[in-house]
């Protein structure tokens, strides 16, 4: 069984990898962006061609929601376009195709989980993008697996945990948004989660929602990660319309995450255990 990855480099990626060195009894192939190179549309189908594959795992993603704002034709390059060829191969070559998705397809205006069959209503070009690869997905491939994920943080890579260590050893004060709501996740979670998922004797196609359990600010997050860490720093509150980014993000991005509970029997964790274990590799690592 040959399963590959790509994106392998981002979190998700890196943390799939992570898992794979104590599960060898699949052939993993992990690949990014020089090795599998979706802007190149012309060369998937080739690259799938030789490698043959029977799951293909898509973590690669054009993840830079600002700057998506002012390079839409790439985003959607490589979060649409070549995911519509990549489930469309998968389609013809009776491969196994899960698609990592985000909360940035839904609008951030509800109260209550977004679950499933919510309406989609992107408010960047970067989650518009995203809707765009799941329609394209499903579309090719009714056989296909999509999970939508937010918050996304690893010990590996760049991101909000890894940002705010960083700026609380730097400064004195830091900014942090404290208007828009989340779960973080734990892309080591997101990983078991899909490796379950894989070696489920049943696969089960569809949309799925998959994010650790709490719902925090980015305010409450930070202060959370400065608790665990004993850092001094003042966190300060800020409001979205106070703290410029060029994309509008959703102030409500709670998953449901009882679909893929009770279609597969997975077990949510809650965001705080998860943190506390990801900072402690951290401070091992270190």
């Amino acid at each position: 069984m040959r399963i590959l990855v790509t994106g392998s480099n981002g979190q998700l990626g890196s943390e799939l990898k992570k898992k794979s060195s104590i599960n060898a009894n699949f052939d993993w192939l992990f690949t990014d962006r020089r090795t599998f190179d979706f802007a190149n549309l012309d060369r998937i189908n080739i690259y799938l061609d030789i490698c043959k594959p029977n799951i293909i795992i898509n973590c690669a993603a054009y993840t830079l929601v600002d700057k998506a704002e002012d390079n839409f034709e790439i985003a959607n390059i490589v979060n649409h376009k070549a995911v519509g060829l990549i489930a469309k191969w998968c389609n013809d070559n009776n491969c196994k195709l899960l698609h990592v998705s985000s909360d940035y397809v839904y609008n951030g205006k509800s109260k209550i989980p977004y679950n499933e069959e919510d309406q989609t209503a992107p408010l960047n070009n970067y989650g518009k993008t995203k809707l765009l690869g799941d329609i394209a997905c499903q579309k090719n491939n009714s056989s296909s697996i999509i999970i939508r994920t937010s918050w996304l943080y690893s010990s590996f890579g760049n991101n909000f945990l890894s940002n705010i260590i960083n700026l609380a050893q730097e400064r004195n004060e830091i900014e942090v948004i404290d208007d828009q709501f989340g779960s973080p996740t734990y892309a080591a979670d997101l990983a078991k989660t899909i490796f379950d998922l894989i070696i489920n004797k049943k696969w089960h196609p569809g949309v799925y929602n998959f994010t650790n359990c709490g719902k925090v600010s980015w305010y409450n997050f930070a202060n959370k990660i400065k608790t665990i860490c004993d850092f001094h720093a003042i966190i300060k509150p800020v409001s979205s319309k106070d703290y410029y980014q060029k994309a509008i993000r959703p102030k409500y991005s709670i998953l449901d995450n009882s679909k893929i509970i009770n279609t597969f029997n997975i077990k949510q964790i809650d965001y705080l255990e998860s943190l506390k274990r990801c900072i402690k590799i951290i401070k091992n690592e270190s």
